[in-house]
């Protein structure tokens, strides 16, 4: 044989190895993509958790008890007691959560910013002024121990477009690249 035809050869056999192994791989794949999580262990790896707590563990506690799991300053202004606008704030939360239970969904709308979100306000919609308008957030458990405001950006990212009407020499000038 020539040495031309022993190197297409080798070529076509790695070819051949190099599909082979394409497609065990597509089966693993195909396996390993579509199985369930069996363990209790990697289900409990899932689940949400604040400070080693459930959802549901969180829902149970009284206010002492959780704000003993808030970061310093949010268990400081808790632990002075809620101002009347916040208890009015959280009434309403309320309201709007035994509302959701029989099936309607409301949105509560506020100005407070300052509110520590608390886990009985999970699942549901707020929305929070910014300055301008009102944003609809709605309340995950990541969220817990975060203050409202952190979620309704009070200013836009500056998108400069082209010069308008009345704009100078200067500042019309575009480069061609």
């Amino acid at each position: 044989m020539a040495p031309n035809e022993e190197n297409n050869k080798e070529i076509e056999e790695k070819l051949e190895e190099e599909e082979a192994s394409e497609e065990v791989v597509e089966e693993l794949e195909e396996e390993g993509g579509e199985r369930e999580l069996d363990t209790e262990a990697e289900l409990d790896r899932l689940r949400f958790k604040y400070r080693g707590y459930t959802l549901e563990e969180l829902k149970k506690m009284n206010m002492d008890q959780f704000i003993q799991l808030l970061s310093a300053r949010s268990r400081r202004s808790l632990k002075r007691g809620l101002p009347p606008r916040q208890k009015k704030l959280l009434e309403r939360l309320r309201r709007a959560y035994r509302a959701k239970k029989r099936g309607k969904d409301l949105i509560t709308r506020t100005h407070i910013r300052d509110m520590i979100v608390f886990p009985e306000m999970c699942g549901l919609t707020i929305s929070i002024y910014n300055g301008k308008e009102y944003i609809p957030i709605e309340i995950r458990p990541e969220m817990i121990g975060h203050y409202l405001g952190e979620f309704s950006l009070t200013r836009k990212r500056v998108q400069h477009g082209s010069p308008g009407i009345g704009a100078t020499r200067s500042s019309k000038y575009v480069p061609l690249k």
